[in-house]
This record gives C-alpha cells, sequence and structure tokens, in this order.
C-alpha cells in the first residue's frame, strides 16, 4: 500500500488498531508492553547505522534504506498504537511540546564565529 495525500494519523491508528483487532493481542497491547517493544525497534533502527561513518549513513543503498524505512515504520507503529491506548493526540501533543520547546530554547542569531 502506497501513502496517499489523503492519508492522516488517524486512519493509520484505525488500521493498526484493525490489525491488532483481527489477531486478538489486545490483551498484550499494553502502554508498558507497547512502550518496551517500541524502544526495542528504535534499538533495531539505531544498529541499522552502526559502524557506519556520517556520510555512510546520509546515502544509504536501496537495502539498506529499505532495512531503515522498515525500522522507521515499527517505532511509528508502535508510537501511534501506545498514544492510542493512552487516549493521546499525538498531533496536539507534538505541538504544544514544540511551542514548550520553543520558548525554553528562543531562536537566535548564529554567529559566523566559529
Amino acid at each position: 500500500m502506497t501513502a496517499t495525500k489523503d492519508d492522516t494519523i488517524d486512519n493509520l491508528r484505525k488500521a493498526i488498531s484493525h490489525f491488532v483487532a483481527e489477531r486478538h493481542w489486545e490483551p498484550f497491547q499494553t502502554p508498558k508492553n507497547l512502550a518496551m517493544a517500541m524502544i526495542v525497534e528504535a534499538a533495531e533502527l539505531v544498529e541499522e547505522f552502526q559502524w557506519l561513518t556520517e556520510e555512510e549513513s546520509q546515502k544509504l543503498d536501496g537495502q539498506k534504506r529499505q532495512a531503515v524505512s522498515d525500522e522507521l515504520a515499527d517505532v511509528l507503529i508502535y508510537l501511534i498504537h501506545l498514544a492510542d491506548s493512552l487516549e493521546i493526540d499525538l498531533l496536539q501533543a507534538a505541538h504544544e511540546k514544540t511551542e514548550r520547546n520553543r520558548e525554553k530554547y528562543p531562536a537566535t542569531t548564529p554567529s559566523l564565529d566559529l
């Protein structure tokens, strides 16, 4: 399935929920378990970059790029499912956090003196 401009986080959330329900996995999909699974997937993402140089990490070949894409997708799926299980609106939370970060870390004019 290819993403379209009409895709939303909510549509993906519904698809994930349906996938889980079809397999009767709900009893195992607790916030604790989802958070732990997400961290495992994040570690697998990091593993894809282990031992690469900075340059290599910016120019992934087809096979490595697909592996990174798969791990990013796993992290996103667990993140969305965790937020859903806790009834957290991820977009709202991200906007609110960005605003708090804006206040905490105000933009300054970068110095050219390195």
